[in-house]
């Protein structure tokens, strides 16, 4: 469990992962702003206020209970060098019990991607995940033609599973998604994705 008297915070070679707060505001909003046609071909519909700084404070407010409560880790990743938001990982999800697993969902500004921030963003989530948060399996699924997210999710050591008919609605569509999974003692060799 994460708990309240944890205060999550991972630092990589460039990057500095941590929950969002309140003042993250106009950088998140100017980042989305900037790579909406980027993101959206990806991502749920956006809601009309998506973008609105009430929306985005029920998203720190959620981020918060959700630490505290152990059901997620949404953290936002800053470039080290000059505190910009590059983007963002949420472990998602996180189911205990005979399970231990969670739902690793990831984005990164349109400036910043390709830079191998998402690979080494996630490397440290899910490190976190197996050493800290003692999961076992973690979770993760993207829409089919996503090359980049596919490539990245095997460079940290997800490995294909399969597809799931109308997994999700993207962009406004039922869409089918690969599912990927990584385990934290994994024996399975490489897997021929679809």
């Amino acid at each position: 469990m994460l708990g309240r008297s944890k205060k999550v915070r991972i630092e990589t070679e460039r990057l500095t992962l941590r929950p969002p707060t309140h003042g993250d505001f106009r950088g998140w909003s100017a980042l989305r702003t900037a790579s909406r046609d980027f993101l959206t071909p990806w991502e749920p519909t956006w809601a009309q206020d998506h973008l609105s700084r009430k929306s985005f404070t029920n998203r720190v407010y959620w981020a918060n209970r959700s630490i505290q409560g152990g059901t997620a880790l949404p953290l936002f990743m800053f470039r080290r060098a000059d505190n910009a938001l590059v983007g963002a990982v949420t472990l998602d999800h996180i189911r205990r019990g005979p399970s231990q697993a969670g739902t690793t969902g990831y984005w990164v500004g349109e400036r910043f991607a390709r830079q191998g921030y998402m690979r080494e963003g996630l490397e440290a989530v899910v490190h976190y995940a197996f050493n800290e948060l003692d999961l076992s399996r973690l979770e993760a699924g993207c829409l089919p033609e996503n090359a980049a997210s596919r490539g990245v999710l095997e460079k940290v050591g997800y490995k294909y599973e399969g597809v799931a008919q109308s997994y999700l609605q993207i962009n406004g569509r039922w869409r089918n998604h690969v599912l990927y999974a990584n385990l934290r003692s994994d024996r399975r060799g490489r897997t021929q994705a679809g």
